[in-house]
């Protein structure tokens, strides 16, 4: 399964550049996970960009409106996108204006993590961390603890 990840502009924040880069290298051992960005802008412009970036693709909006899930619960719907043989999945990263309601409701899913209001550029190092746990726990391997 390929996974992409797709986020409105670059990092322009070091600390959220480095864990970008970070969870991006731990990922590698686990098979191809591609990070793309769009060119940032409106909500709407932005939302649109990410459509049409995750064409043919199984799409997961991040955005505070979501399913709050734990990372096992997160593994286990890897799990069954795995089972379901899917080719690809597209996680999506709103701007700083998060999604449009177009965007939420063209998902395939639309996950949080957590209620409060998260700066787009930290959901980004949330969700690779995530990605590389999720990967772990289904190797079997120490990192993650619950």
């Amino acid at each position: 399964m390929e996974v992409l990840v797709l986020a409105a502009d670059k990092p322009s924040l070091e600390y959220a550049a480095r864990g970008v880069e970070l969870y991006r290298q731990r990922i590698r051992g686990f098979g191809k996970v591609e990070l793309r960005y769009v060119r940032g802008g409106s909500s709407m412009e932005v939302s649109e960009r990410l459509l049409r970036a995750s064409e043919k693709s199984y799409r997961v909006a991040v955005d505070e409106r979501g399913k709050n899930m734990s990372t096992r619960e997160l593994a286990g719907v890897w799990q069954g996108w795995q089972l379901r043989s899917l080719r690809r999945v597209a996680f999506m990263i709103g701007a700083a204006d998060g999604h449009s309601e177009e965007l939420r409701a063209a998902s395939d899913l639309v996950i949080s993590f957590g209620r409060h209001t998260m700066q787009h550029e930290l959901a980004l190092v949330v969700l690779m961390e995530q990605i590389y746990r999720v990967h772990t726990l289904l190797a079997g391997l120490p990192y993650h603890r619950d």
